[in-house]
């Protein structure tokens, strides 16, 4: 699944982020790394830009963005139920 089709207060976890070059590592630098866990805060009301917690930190990402990255549904950042 890709993290534009998230569901709002979930957590997840980075698998793959598609794309090259200057735009992956824009995504990279953002904090958003393979196995990284992300919390999904809100959409916007028109959906875009999607709010996250990246390490501790909030995050608005573009749905274009975050099309590009692939991810997978987890539990709390340590285990535990969200």
């Amino acid at each position: 699944m890709n993290l534009n089709e998230a569901s709002v207060d979930k957590y997840y976890v980075v698998k793959k982020i598609n794309g090259q070059g200057p735009l992956k590592r824009r995504i990279m630098d953002m904090g958003i790394t393979k196995n990284t866990v992300l919390f999904v805060r809100k959409f916007a009301p028109l959906g875009d830009p999607i709010q996250l917690t990246v390490r501790g930190y909030e995050l608005s990402l573009r749905k274009a963005d975050a099309e590009l990255v692939e991810v997978e549904e987890t539990q709390g950042p340590k285990g535990e139920e969200a």
